[in-house]
């Protein structure tokens, strides 16, 4: 959630809390305030681990990108690994 969206959503909830102050009682305003809190509690929490799962992936794609890139010098050491054998397997067969 960005700033002007929690800037907002305080707002927000401020005002319907002041709105709800006439009518309501002391009791149910500090439920409502209660709530607010929680459900900020549970944005922040969902935040800090969407932050975690987003560094965990990008530590997963590097090393797949790691892996890739150490398969690629195999194949391409294979490769040439096999050309060498096979002018080595045709020069044989010429003598």
């Amino acid at each position: 959630m960005n700033k002007k969206m929690k800037h907002v959503f305080t707002v927000a909830a401020l005002s319907a809390l002041v709105a709800l102050s006439g009518c309501a009682t002391t009791g149910q305003l500090e439920e409502v305030k209660s709530q607010l809190n929680a459900v900020q509690a549970d944005a922040n929490a969902a935040k800090s681990e969407a932050a975690a799962a987003r560094a965990t992936a990008n530590e997963a794609k590097d090393t797949a990108n790691r892996a890739l890139s150490t398969a690629n010098e195999a194949n391409a050491r294979s490769m040439e690994t096999e050309t060498k054998i096979d002018r080595m397997f045709k020069r044989a067969m010429h003598k």
